[in-house]
């Protein structure tokens, strides 16, 4: 679940998290949102970073 034991790739990540994302899963548009603003495995994009924290924020995430 945590990628224990694997060799971390951030950009691999990025696709999962993009995948789900985009299927309305807001635990992964919050992650995307984060890797966006940091530039974990995506080039850093504060706007788009905004985008996912408000998809997810608009279903109820707290955090974000």
């Amino acid at each position: 679940m945590y990628g224990e034991g694997a060799p971390q790739d951030y950009k691999q990540a990025a696709n999962w998290y993009l995948e789900s994302a985009e299927q309305g899963n807001v635990d992964a548009q919050y992650a995307l949102g984060l890797m966006c603003s940091r530039g974990d495995g995506v080039p850093q994009d504060y706007r788009r970073s905004a985008d996912w924290y408000r998809k997810s924020a608009e279903q109820g995430y707290a955090d974000a």
